[in-house]
């Protein structure tokens, strides 16, 4: 392996481990859920987190510095833990695993139109929006023909506003761009989740678990301690660094397949024909939107 084709391979190799955490974070939520408040498994996630990230920093004798800088990456950091995930926890109730990747499919397309309208940043063609467009139309009928499943439109809202954190995310820590080294910027923004979720305390006291959990639901919460909330974090840092907002975002477009199938084969959610066909109809149009940027970067290397 030569030193030109090495950066790629590992981008590529970090890039791919992300899609399928991401891919298998929506089912491993709703195990962790279903016998434990949303709301307690996020907090003692994130503790349990926090701990471990401080052990792995140690080991790799990283520094985790607290100037205003790094606070404030740290705090934009946190708005794609707390921030999003408090949304994805609450949604779990509403949706299926599957559904739930779906949704957040559309981050790539939401960060575009964030950039075109509000940031000026990026100007959306018209493939872009007719793009966008089909994609909108095939999750409608998606949800049109899930009528006999585990929908909800509360659902649907709590995703959509755990995808804007997510996207905020993105920009925040770019826009921020601290000179921070991605497992800093994991442990650091883990921390300023965890105070974050003590507020929650008040609200779910009532809900304290008393019991332990099935082995089913402790994988679930095991899984989105170490790999959703360390290794996922540590990879999603080290991507938006080096790649840009849209691009990062992309790999929620490769998820929901991934997901819909671990959804269907470990924990019965249906599929019915007619979803399947809404789901390529919303990969077509998502492909659509990239397609003048994956044009671009192909004829930019030849």
């Amino acid at each position: 392996m030569n030193t030109n084709t090495s950066p790629v391979v590992v981008t590529a190799s970090i890039y791919a481990l992300l899609v399928l955490i991401w891919a298998t974070t929506p089912l491993a939520i709703v195990w962790s859920v279903q016998e434990i408040h949303p709301m307690w498994v996020l907090i003692i996630r994130y503790f349990g987190a926090s701990v471990i990230a401080l052990c792995v920093l140690k080991l790799m004798r990283d520094p985790l510095p607290f100037d205003h800088t790094s606070m404030k990456s740290y705090l934009a950091g946190s708005l794609n833990l707390i921030g999003a995930q408090l949304f994805i926890y609450l949604a779990a109730n509403y949706l299926t695993s599957g559904l739930m990747a779906l949704i957040f499919g559309f981050s790539p397309l939401i960060a575009g139109l964030i950039g075109h309208v509000i940031l000026r940043t990026q100007k959306l063609i018209a493939l872009q929006w007719i793009g966008m467009a089909i994609a909108i139309a095939g999750l409608s009928f998606v949800f049109a023909d899930s009528a006999d499943s585990k929908v909800n439109p509360w659902g649907v809202v709590l995703m959509f506003i755990s995808m804007l954190s997510y996207i905020s995310s993105i920009f925040w820590v770019k826009q921020i761009n601290a000179p921070l080294k991605p497992m800093s910027q994991a442990t650091g923004s883990l921390l300023v989740s965890s105070a974050g979720s003590l507020l929650l305390i008040p609200f779910i006291w009532s809900h304290f678990p008393t019991q332990m959990p099935s082995s089913q639901a402790m994988i679930g919460f095991v899984f989105t301690m170490i790999m959703s909330s360390i290794v996922a974090m540590l990879c999603y840092f080290w991507l938006i660094r080096r790649l840009n907002a849209s691009t990062v975002s992309l790999s929620n477009v490769m998820t929901p397949i991934i997901a819909l199938i671990l959804g269907a084969t470990l924990n019965n959610e249906h599929i019915s024909m007619n979803a399947f066909i809404g789901i390529a109809v919303v990969m077509f149009g998502i492909v659509m939107y990239f397609w003048k940027e994956w044009r671009e970067q192909y004829f930019a290397k030849r």
